[in-house]
């Protein structure tokens, strides 16, 4: 990722980040105002991710500055590492408000002021939706896997505003029928609905997340695009046995290639080497601009076979 788009990239996490915080507290206001849990699990979800997106700027500078002493194999794995905690804990607000929702299903419901809440469902959901489109823009525009995690957030976010939006409305309406009993029971269903459709996005991070740090290769796609390039780089030279090794944690792609050469291979010097490493580092950032590529010339398999 060059200067520019690492600014962007920064840029977007903070305006995620602030409308975050933004949406969380006048979110918590309303869901003191109304009386609604629904409106009280949207602000937490809001504030939980204000909270890990100030750990996201951090990662997202981090990611750019490669390794260092503290750190030998760079901060790629930061990345991974931050939106698996965002999923756990949307999970773990997730699992609470549907046990809240279920007590009060039990208990007899819980009446809202439904005035306040819409309200607060026509704010959310044109603030949501505001987000979403901003950060889905710049996902594309910077490629980022933490700016995409967090418009995905954001399309979340902004389905659930306007499911929520639309319940109030209908409690409104519901109070001036004869169906006016039913009325307490609309906002812990409405919650238990929310979390029972939502709770993929936060599973799905934090399994992705957790695939990543376990090392698991990319999509088979990937990894054969990959092994071609080195393939088509090293046919010059009488290679033997291919090993080619491919993680992604992140946005940044690992290769490790082991090229076995004959034994009584003659090379015209180490540099008609490192111009075989260069020529695939180049075609492979080509691919996909944040790799690293480590490739090894020997002459016995063991070093490259698997284990």
């Amino acid at each position: 990722m060059n200067d520019h788009n690492s600014r962007s990239e920064r840029q977007v996490l903070l305006i995620s980040a602030v409308g975050n915080l933004v949406v969380g507290v006048v979110g918590f206001l309303f869901a003191v105002l109304s009386s609604s849990q629904a409106i009280l699990l949207d602000a937490l979800f809001n504030l939980t991710y204000f909270c890990t997106g100030l750990f996201t700027l951090k990662v997202a500078k981090m990611v750019q500055r490669g390794d260092d002493e503290r750190f030998p194999m760079g901060y790629a794995f930061f990345e991974p590492l931050i939106n698996g905690l965002k999923g756990v804990l949307v999970l773990g607000v997730s699992i609470m408000a549907l046990a809240g929702a279920v007590q009060a299903l039990f208990s007899g419901g819980r009446p809202i002021s439904a005035g306040t809440a819409i309200a607060y469902g026509i704010f959310a959901a044109t603030a949501c939706w505001s987000l979403a489109f901003a950060t889905r823009r710049g996902a594309k525009r910077t490629g980022s896997p933490l700016v995409l995690a967090d418009a995905e957030n954001w399309l979340v976010n902004g389905a659930i505003s306007s499911a929520v939006f639309l319940a109030f409305v209908g409690i409104l309406i519901i109070k001036k029928t004869s169906l006016e009993y039913i009325a307490p029971y609309i906002d812990p269903s409405l919650v238990v609905i929310v979390v029972l459709i939502s709770i993929s996005v936060p599973v799905r991070m934090a399994w992705r997340a957790l695939l990543e740090l376990l090392n698991r290769a990319p999509s088979p796609e990937i990894v054969q695009q990959v092994d071609a390039i080195v393939k088509k780089r090293t046919s010059g030279l009488p290679v033997q046995s291919l090993f080619v090794r491919v993680i992604q944690p992140g946005r940044t792609r690992m290769v490790l290639a082991h090229v076995v050469l004959p034994t009584d291979f003659q090379i015209e010097g180490l540099p008609s080497l490192d111009a075989v490493r260069a020529e695939t580092l180049k075609e492979l950032k080509t691919a996909h601009l944040a790799t690293v590529l480590d490739m090894v010339f020997t002459a016995d398999p063991i070093w490259g076979a698997p284990a």
